[in-house]
């Protein structure tokens, strides 16, 4: 017996789900946020309605979580304000938006990048929704982020709607296109190896008016940066190019830290500074903290110069940063803060 296989090549279809959709946003700005901080949880501050493809919704903020699991969170959930025949499909994604002081003096709103912008999909029925009980610690919220700024929070919900979902078939053409892999995105490493090598440089600092380096000038068309040191100013850049850091030996680690802080208030780099606070927390120690503590006053970082105020507030450990060299440089940049530690000690 034998067999005749057919080189023909094998039929094939293919069919595309398309998705009719409409979107927009609403953006809720919670003014006096130290005024319903307190709220008992499961109590919700709701937006006014807004109207989204053709739905009415509304947002529900419960400043101290929407149940007893949830107390130490804040809730955020996006509902349905209205009457429906069917079930509504929608993605939404919540982000907490900050008002940054930009190069020039110039305002604008950026997503607090230390609050991950959360997405969902979900379907609702009349006067239901959906949310994140736990969208964020409120502790982390109120300290570490930078969102809250003159006592207001901006919450932005963005809004996608399907509204109807329906097979297409596929192009001859479409059918026929064999499978491709898509590499991940690797511009991180393009731009860390232009960063690196210097070739093919694309970007051209220059400032203008009164800051201009004039070309003709004794600096050569050349912008210096003073008062910081060449490898902290690498850094800094390795940071903005690749979002990561170079290597440091761990006996200059919490030194590095420090001087990256600076820098990193200096240009208005949120993510940067945060990095530096979390990591410098972790080397608060009887040597350290009067220059930690100081940095943390002098640069507006909370949660670094709370951890600092927690070390202190150990009698051993206060007595024995008063009696320290790091106390006389404390109390020669920051006095206020050594009447503080004077009468701490007093209690």
């Amino acid at each position: 017996m034998s067999f005749a296989f057919s080189r023909r090549k094998p039929s094939r279809s293919a069919s595309t789900i398309v998705a009719d959709k409409a979107g927009g946003y609403h953006d809720l700005k919670i003014a006096g946020y130290s005024r319903i901080k307190g709220l008992p949880t499961g109590v919700p501050l709701r937006s006014i309605p807004f109207t989204i493809s053709g739905h009415r919704w509304h947002i529900e903020f419960y400043p101290n979580g929407d149940d007893d699991e949830s107390a130490d969170f804040v809730s955020l959930y996006l509902r349905l304000d209205e009457d429906v025949t069917r079930e509504v499909m929608a993605q939404y994604q919540f982000a907490f938006m900050a008002e940054h002081r930009a190069p020039f003096f110039r305002k604008r709103m950026e997503k607090v990048n230390s609050i991950p912008a959360w997405t969902a999909v979900g379907i609702c029925g009349s006067h239901s929704g959906f949310g994140f009980s736990k969208f964020v610690k409120r502790s982390f919220l109120e300290v570490s982020t930078g969102a809250i700024k003159n006592d207001s929070l901006m919450i932005l919900c963005d809004i996608v709607v399907f509204n109807d979902l329906r097979p297409v078939e596929a192009t001859a053409a479409e059918a026929a296109a064999p499978a491709t892999f898509v590499p991940p995105p690797d511009l991180h490493r393009h731009l860390a190896d232009l960063l690196q090598t210097g070739k093919g440089a694309d970007v051209v600092a220059e400032l203008f008016g009164t800051m201009r380096e004039s070309a003709d000038s004794n600096t050569g068309g050349v912008v210096r940066v003073d008062d910081m040191e060449a490898q902290v100013f690498k850094a800094l850049l390795c940071f903005l190019y690749t979002d990561s850091l170079p290597e440091t030996t761990k006996k200059d680690e919490d030194v590095m830290y420090q001087h990256l802080l600076v820098a990193a208030d200096r240009y208005d780099v949120e993510r940067l500074k945060l990095i530096c606070e979390d990591k410098l927390g972790k080397y608060i120690d009887v040597r350290t903290v009067a220059t930690i503590l100081t940095l943390a006053e002098q640069h507006n970082c909370h949660w670094l110069k709370k951890a600092c105020l927690d070390f202190l507030s150990t009698p051993a450990n206060l007595k024995a940063v008063l009696t320290s060299g790091g106390f006389q440089h404390l109390s020669r940049s920051c006095p206020s803060l050594k009447t503080a530690l004077i009468a701490m000690l007093a209690t």
